[in-house]
């Protein structure tokens, strides 16, 4: 292990914005040195580089069927999340990795996300980054990934970290706000609208429904769209109707879209949850945005959702307005937003700015030493 070794980055195959930042940062970073990415679902992966190395390992999270059932049952200790007993796939990821922290003599080791295999790099004596999130992340699982950690990567800025953030955690952060995500060139309301096939003139409400459980519920936006007859509501992504439901005929269902950025362009204002892919996207077109965040592991969502309140970057409901007023109070809330406060938060740098901050980290952590081996990144 070198000051020019490879850089491990792991990347949870769950979540696609995980592989989009992790390509990008390895398409940059490849031309410092060599990159290696692990991943379960290697398909996730945009465009990357040849010269960097994918390899699949198997599931840290999804069963196969030839797990234990004896100690399905069994407590974990605190210092974990995702570890249970009796899992052969896991054995065979964790050992992949091992085996190829001993071969490589890896520089780096990025974890996106995994609280276990941080502390198997630390345990192996292999330096390693954690990808940091919003959310309560003061158990100690997380603090003993983060305070293990040489480094944290935080796919966002600085202006949204979390008030309750440890000190010593901020001191260890590069904030890379949007990387990972298309927040370059923005495109014209105008043009977007007639890529869509939009009425130009039209007022257009954009509800970007959720990917978790069963969608996003329809029923308050048939009230949020009653209420205003002359604007369109579209929505994309995944929506559940109820029985008692009485569509307005200004409410349009779009379903699961390639193009979320020309959707967010073409229109007037925003309802969305608050992921991080989705987050970033609004942010950079700067729009009125009403924020109702969903469920997720550890209060994700939630917390991030009361840093865009803080900010006063979005109009923020904990729950899906029930009634109309609700929705008008929300949107006279949106309307006082600085849109362009929203878009100065967007570093379209940012993929670059991380890859050197990691490589120079390598360089800083292995000085001295001699030998030159490569250098890789796992995904």
């Amino acid at each position: 292990m070198t000051k020019n070794g490879p850089v491990g980055y792991f990347v949870h195959h769950q979540g696609r914005g995980h592989a989009e930042r992790a390509a990008s940062i390895a398409n940059v970073l490849v031309e410092q040195r060599g990159v290696t990415l692990f991943c379960a679902k290697p398909g996730i992966f945009p465009d990357l580089d040849e010269r960097v190395e994918v390899v699949r390992i198997p599931s840290l999270f999804e069963a196969n069927g030839d797990e234990a059932p004896a100690m399905a049952t069994l407590a974990m200790p605190d210092t974990v999340h995702c570890a249970p007993l009796g899992w052969p796939a896991i054995t065979s990821a964790f050992a992949a990795i091992a085996k190829w922290f001993e071969k490589a003599r890896p520089a780096l080791f990025v974890t996106d996300v995994s609280a276990e295999l941080a502390q198997l790099a630390r345990l192996c004596s292999v330096p390693h980054v954690a990808v940091l999130q919003h959310g309560e992340r003061s158990d100690p699982g997380h603090l003993a990934a983060y305070d293990s950690a040489v480094g944290l990567l935080a796919p966002f800025a600085k202006d949204l970290e979390q008030s309750d953030r440890l000190a010593n955690h901020r001191q260890k952060t590069h904030y890379a706000s949007g990387v990972g995500i298309d927040c370059g060139h923005e495109l014209r309301k105008n043009e977007a609208r007639e890529r869509l096939g939009l009425d130009p003139n039209r007022e257009v409400v954009l509800v970007i429904a959720g990917g978790g459980g069963e969608g996003s519920p329809s029923a308050p936006l048939t009230l949020g769209a009653r209420a205003e007859p002359d604007a369109q509501w579209i929505t994309i992504g995944s929506v559940r109707s109820e029985w008692h439901e009485t569509p307005p005929g200004n409410l349009d269902h779009r379903g699961w879209v390639d193009n979320p950025r020309e959707w967010v362009a073409a229109a007037d204002r925003v309802v969305s949850s608050c992921g991080n892919t989705t987050v970033h996207m609004v942010l950079a077109s700067g729009k009125p945005w009403v924020v109702v965040p969903e469920w997720r592991y550890f209060d994700e969502q939630f917390c991030k959702a009361e840093v865009l309140d803080r900010e006063g970057l979005a109009a923020v409901s904990r729950h899906w307005p029930s009634h109309a007023q609700a929705w008008e109070k929300l949107w006279r809330a949106a309307r006082l937003i600085d849109v362009e406060r929203q878009r100065v938060l967007i570093d379209t740098n940012s993929a670059q700015s991380a890859a050197n901050w990691l490589d120079d980290l390598c360089r800083a952590l292995w000085a001295g030493t001699g030998q030159k081996p490569p250098l890789e990144i796992v995904a």
